[in-house]
């Protein structure tokens, strides 16, 4: 079936419309970052760039790492910009641009977003790296696509929405575990984690600033839940909406996050940039193995 112009909007250039990207500039092995300045973090590993470029927030390089082809892509913050970019990699990867129709056989992208979080368990340190294995989405962006149930885990939702006590006013929360075969990948160097994505900074992880949060004490909440061996490690923005996204559509994702700020402690690192650029290697390398 053709896919209408206004649908999907390719650019005169051949590119996506958001990303700025062409189908052959793309590698089937994909970093994202939330910051577009970090992108240039990427550059010093690569043994030899490809091609880069960018519109907006959404920056991009793709180049070769120990004869891997890696893109590192920036998605800004949020889960909107999420809903953009899963959707414009996997329209790259699966769509011809040209006839505007799938291709016959699926490629499945690995894709690998690295980020800072706020850790919430007391005995994990400020720069230490939490692997998501589980997400717990509060932002509600998979329930604007159908059977997202197909993909999440009802179970320990209606657990966690229980212990909250979870307010009718605000978008039910999502489960959604990340591919494994990435998990297996990063596991030896990360701390095992279940990570709560929120819809913003400030209110939606709890943080009173001249506006008191609609749910009293939600770190303390988080720190208390408890599902099997599970139990919430850190708190970001992007991790749920990536895995979801990537799992709906036929891809493998999975977030791993440096630890900048500490919720419980009520301490932060703002010089965590050094801990981020080994995160980046590292990864990197990682790719370099499958």
């Amino acid at each position: 079936m053709r896919i209408a112009e206004s649908e999907l909007i390719i650019n005169g250039d051949g590119t996506v419309f958001h990303l700025h990207i062409r189908p052959d500039q793309l590698a089937d092995k994909i970093i994202l970052v939330g910051d577009p300045e970090r992108v240039s973090m990427f550059k010093p590993f690569f043994d030899a760039i490809e091609c880069e470029g960018g519109s907006r927030e959404f920056i991009w390089v793709t180049g070769r790492r120990n004869g891997t082809r890696i893109t590192a892509l920036s998605t800004g913050i949020g889960s909107d910009n999420i809903d953009i970019v899963l959707t414009e990699l996997d329209a790259l990867a699966n769509i011809d641009f040209k006839t505007r129709e799938e291709y016959p056989s699926h490629k499945t992208l690995s894709i690998i977003r690295i980020g800072t979080c706020g850790a919430l368990c007391p005995e994990i340190p400020i720069g230490s790296f939490i692997l998501s294995h589980y997400s717990i989405g509060l932002d509600g962006l998979l329930d604007w696509y159908a059977d997202r149930e197909s993909i999440t885990d009802g179970e320990m939702e209606n657990a966690f929405v229980k212990h909250m006590n979870w307010p009718e006013t605000l978008q039910r929360p999502y489960v959604i575990k990340a591919s494994e075969r990435l998990t297996n990948l990063l596991s030896s160097f990360t701390v095992k984690g279940m990570t709560i994505s929120a819809p913003g900074f400030y209110g939606p992880q709890g943080r009173s600033v001249r506006q008191r949060p609609v749910i009293d004490g939600l770190v303390d909440k988080l720190e208390d839940f408890r599902f099997a061996d599970w139990k919430i490690t850190n708190i970001e923005m992007e991790s749920a909406p990536v895995a979801g996204m990537a799992a709906k559509l036929g891809h493998d994702a999975i977030t791993v996050c440096c630890a900048v700020v500490h919720r419980h402690h009520k301490d932060a690192d703002t010089e965590y940039i050094p801990k981020m650029r080994h995160l980046v290697e590292t990864v990197m390398d990682k790719f370099s193995e499958i």
